[in-house]
């Protein structure tokens, strides 16, 4: 298992492992599958402020992990957003912790205090990740996206990264 920072290179074997959670449920709130272009476009952006981490098996991309901006007012620049995803078949693995630990590593040394993520409900395998790494429960937006003819309530989880 190898974790590395992401590149605009690794568009298409991301968007491989993340298409079908926009595309088969609700656990992105996407609705149209980007283009590799616009995909490489979003790594490269995100790279020049948070980490973008990839994990590599056997020189195949099975998961990736990135912190992005929380809100946009300038107070906020010490809270960051993190997103995780992993494919279906290298879940449970532990693959998701390696990541996130190396992510807050990152967001660490570039001065972020607290880590957000936002998981659709139901969606007790993320919770569960979330809450093994010291993720708490800090409320529920209620009917806060709507997707494949339903509205979806999503979780708040945060973790504080430094005192």
């Amino acid at each position: 298992m190898k974790i590395r920072n992401a590149t605009p290179d690794d568009a298409e074997a991301i968007l491989k492992i993340y298409t079908p959670y926009i595309t088969g449920t609700n656990i992105s709130f996407e609705t149209e599958v980007p283009t590799i272009e616009e995909f490489a476009a979003r790594i490269e952006n995100i790279t020049k402020s948070y980490p973008y981490l990839v994990c590599e098996i056997d020189n195949t991309i099975v998961g990736f992990a990135y912190a992005a901006r929380h809100r946009e007012r300038a107070a906020y620049k010490y809270s960051a957003e993190s997103s995780i995803y992993i494919a279906p078949e290298y879940q449970s693995r532990g693959i998701g912790k390696e990541l996130y630990t190396k992510l807050f590593e990152l967001c660490r040394a570039q001065e972020i205090y607290t880590i957000y993520a936002g998981v659709t409900l139901p969606n007790e395998k993320s919770i569960g990740l979330h809450k093994s790494l010291g993720f708490i429960e800090v409320g529920v937006f209620h009917n806060v996206g709507y997707k494949f003819d339903r509205w979806l309530d999503v979780i708040w989880l945060e973790k504080p990264l430094k005192d």
